[in-house]
């Protein structure tokens, strides 16, 4: 067997919530998007990462997914989130910490999802 992608899929009760934290905060472009569709959705997509981000409130309700995104520079990461978006970052990891693992952390939570930004 031979991936090539994984692409995760997202959802929000209101889907420009996901396009801040994704489009806005982190930089991702905007691709293929249904935003008048009776189930909106699009895909965002930065570097070789895509992301489906879905507005359907019955599913959100049930998932808060964690996702981490690896970075070779989580120094230029976090003083970007940290200075356009301080009220993303999370109250329990709001500054790049070393954790017992040996990655270096941060994160961002937008009341839906919680985003881990890592660097080994």
């Amino acid at each position: 067997m031979h991936f090539t992608k994984l692409v995760p899929s997202v959802f929000y009760t209101d889907i420009n919530i996901g396009l801040k934290t994704f489009v806005d905060c982190l930089e991702f472009t905007l691709g293929h998007q249904e935003l008048s569709a009776a189930t909106p959705f699009c895909v965002v997509s930065k570097d070789n990462l895509d992301v489906m981000i879905f507005q359907d409130p019955t599913q959100a309700k049930h998932d808060h997914p964690e996702l981490r995104l690896v970075t070779n520079d989580i120094e230029e990461v976090y003083k970007k989130v940290a200075a356009q978006f301080p009220e993303l970052l999370h109250p329990n990891l709001d500054k790049v910490n070393l954790r017992p693992w040996g990655a270096r952390e941060f994160a961002i939570i937008d009341g839906q999802i919680g985003i881990r930004v890592m660097q080994w």
